[in-house]
């Protein structure tokens, strides 16, 4: 996945790639990262490294517990949907501003591999949290506080526009249950949800583990991305 979009570059997430594709992406707010993880396979480290427990029940998950959805948790006036299309499109048109995306062309899909045009309000496009939010609920989110959740719902590094026939083919799936069609982008998609596992501290199943270390066994030197938005979300924001 190339470069794409014009939303304000104050994060780089970057993937050094064997086995797979180069991904280079920008990413709204937070902090600044240039680099990947140091060493090599640092992705496949950092799956070995996550704690093992089994699913918690999903009652009580609901979509509010995260927060009003595409909160505009940077502050940069922008919501989050739309600070991810400008990020991830091509071609990209605005109605009134610079925030509000009309139109863009989401070249060469990462999930399907094939283009996509975006047309507000009836798009083919969805924004897609890596970690799906029921799953986060039932691997810890359930027993953070509110702050959190809402900065995990709307973090660049959780957030990724793709084909949404596609995309509702995964619903709430791990890496044992669903990965993407489009082999090329299985690396980097697994290592992405690695880097969101790792940064927000969520269990793994042993069965998610064992996907996520076969996939990135066959990219030993993909790296692990970094950055995205603090997680914790400014206290203005709240859930129910």
């Amino acid at each position: 996945m190339r470069l794409r979009g014009g939303a304000a570059a104050a994060v780089v997430l970057v993937f050094a790639v064997a086995g797979c594709k180069a991904d280079t992406t920008t990413g709204s707010g937070g902090p600044e990262e240039t680099v990947g993880a140091v060493g090599s396979g640092a992705a496949l480290t950092a799956a070995e490294s996550l704690t093992v427990k089994g699913r918690a029940p999903k009652t009580g998950y609901e979509r509010e517990r995260f927060g009003t959805a595409w909160a505009d948790t940077d502050s940069n006036d922008c919501d989050t949907r739309d600070d991810i299309l400008k990020r991830d499109l091509e071609d990209v048109k605005f109605t009134g501003g610079h925030c509000k995306v009309s139109y863009g062309v989401l070249e060469s899909d990462p999930y399907s591999g094939k283009d996509v045009t975006y047309r507000r309000g009836r798009s083919q496009v969805d924004i897609d949290h890596v970690v799906a939010l029921s799953d986060a609920w039932q691997k810890g989110a359930k027993y953070w506080d509110a702050g959190k959740r809402i900065a995990l719902a709307n973090d660049p590094l959780n957030l990724l526009a793709v084909d949404a026939s596609t995309n509702r083919s995964k619903g709430d799936g791990d890496t044992a249950t669903w990965l993407p069609p489009n082999k090329a982008y299985r690396c980097t998609y697994v290592a992405a949800q690695v880097a969101v596992k790792k940064k927000y501290a969520l269990w793994v199943t042993a069965a998610e583990k064992s996907a996520m270390k076969k996939v990135l066994s066959g990219c030993p030197g993909q790296k692990l991305p970094v950055g995205g938005n603090p997680t914790a979300a400014p206290p203005r924001f709240h859930a129910d």
